[in-house]
């Protein structure tokens, strides 16, 4: 591993502004979903399944708007969507406390469809300024960037709610998404390169040409690591509540995402890169054997640490393979895609994880997220090499590079 791709990296004109807003332009989104559920539950007085049921259509919205959004930035450029999206935040989170509890539900809805593209917009980005021999490290930095971002926003959430009132911290997440905005649109990073646009003939790409079976399983194992990271954060937390050690669930996670960071910069200064399907396998067998760790949180830190470490490996292999398996012309909604079947990731681990939890305990939790992500990923490695196989030699530019 050498530090030299970093520096070469970094220094190409704008990506350095561009790391630094990928930091800060994600805190508020990463922020909402606890502000959301403690402002039913601690504000309106609601259920946590009234939570859910909000934060459910949260999600939904997101999952459904992030193609759309990609294929409008792919239409039309980045600035028109960051101007709507943003302006959309800004109405929602200063109206949401005064929102009875069905119309909050529905423009959380409404809220998530359009929320600001920073994660995919910043990746597209980095996708068009960083040269492709270099677009391992690009990623693995903005792999890095998001942990760090969800290191920071849930934190930030908790204490704002705890220490002003949840009204004021949807406040301030208004205030995080217009600053996130308007950075956004002063900047204007490219989402494709001068030769990318020069080669652009302005015909498109049906997408039956470019949404290949096998593009589809690097979407699903994507989802599956989603669903890992999630399952096991919450096998934390309860794990943690059973063992009456609740109060340091923060560091264990912080410590966790500390991990992925190490990974994510070693990764990224490696020679040459590995399978997402082969990292995802090794992720979730690392995984299964956490909950046997008895005794006390440091234990479990310790614990969590292998899998930890390539958490943001996998995530960034994942994006540089969507990359490289579509057009450029297409590059907004195929990552869209990509985020699409990143939140359906989330989405699927709650429940499951907690009939789990309800049902053999919080140890075994650790064990399911693991053997569930196990069967998926493998299955989906599967059928990729079947549709190699079945490709053989007529694999064309549209089609997903060799990845296993």
């Amino acid at each position: 591993m050498a530090i030299e791709p970093y520096r070469r990296v970094l220094g190409l004109p704008g990506v350095r502004n561009l790391m630094i807003l990928a930091l800060f332009s994600r805190l508020p989104q990463t922020a909402t979903g606890l502000v959301l559920t403690l402002h039913v539950v601690k504000t309106l007085g609601l259920s946590w399944t009234h939570a859910g049921v909000a934060g459910a259509a949260a999600t939904v919205g997101m999952a459904v708007g992030a193609p759309l959004l990609g294929r409008w930035i792919d239409r039309r450029g980045a600035r028109p969507v960051i101007a709507l999206t943003t302006l959309v935040q800004l109405a929602f989170w200063v109206v949401a406390p005064a929102l009875p509890y069905p119309a909050l539900v529905v423009l959380a809805g409404v809220g998530g469809l359009l929320v600001l593209p920073s994660f995919g917009l910043i990746r597209q980005c980095v996708a068009a300024m960083v040269p492709k021999e270099d677009h391992r490290t690009g990623f693995a930095l903005d792999s890095m960037a998001t942990e760090a971002s969800f290191m920071v926003g849930p934190a930030l959430a908790a204490a704002g709610v705890t220490a002003l009132s949840s009204a004021t911290a949807m406040w301030i997440i208004a205030a995080g998404f217009v600053l996130a905005g308007t950075a956004l649109y002063v900047l204007n990073p490219p989402t494709r390169s001068a030769e990318e646009e020069a080669a652009d003939t302005g015909e498109r790409v049906p997408r039956r040409r470019w949404l290949t079976a096998r593009l589809v399983t690097v979407l699903l194992a994507a989802g599956t690591l989603t669903f890992t990271l999630t399952a096991t954060d919450l096998a934390i937390v309860s794990t943690l509540e059973h063992r009456g050690a609740t109060g340091w669930v923060g560091l264990v996670i912080a410590l966790w995402c500390f991990a992925s960071l190490i990974g994510g910069f070693v990764y990224g200064g490696l020679s040459r890169g590995l399978s997402p399907f082969m990292l995802i396998v090794a992720l979730c067998a690392l995984t299964v054997p956490v909950g046997l760790v008895g005794g006390g949180w440091w234990w479990l830190s310790l614990a969590l640490v292998p899998c930890g470490l390539l958490c943001a490996p996998a995530l960034s292999a994942t994006v540089d393979v969507v990359n490289q398996s579509v057009p450029t012309t297409v590059r907004g909604e195929a990552l869209g895609l990509h985020g699409t079947f990143l939140t359906i990731g989330v989405s699927a681990a709650g429940p499951v994880t907690g009939f789990i939890i309800d049902h053999a305990g919080p140890g075994w939790a650790f064990a399911g997220a693991g053997l569930v992500g196990l069967v998926l990923t493998g299955l989906a490695a599967l059928a990729h090499q079947l549709g190699r196989a079945e490709s053989g030699a007529n694999l064309n530019e549209t089609e997903p590079l060799r990845i296993v």
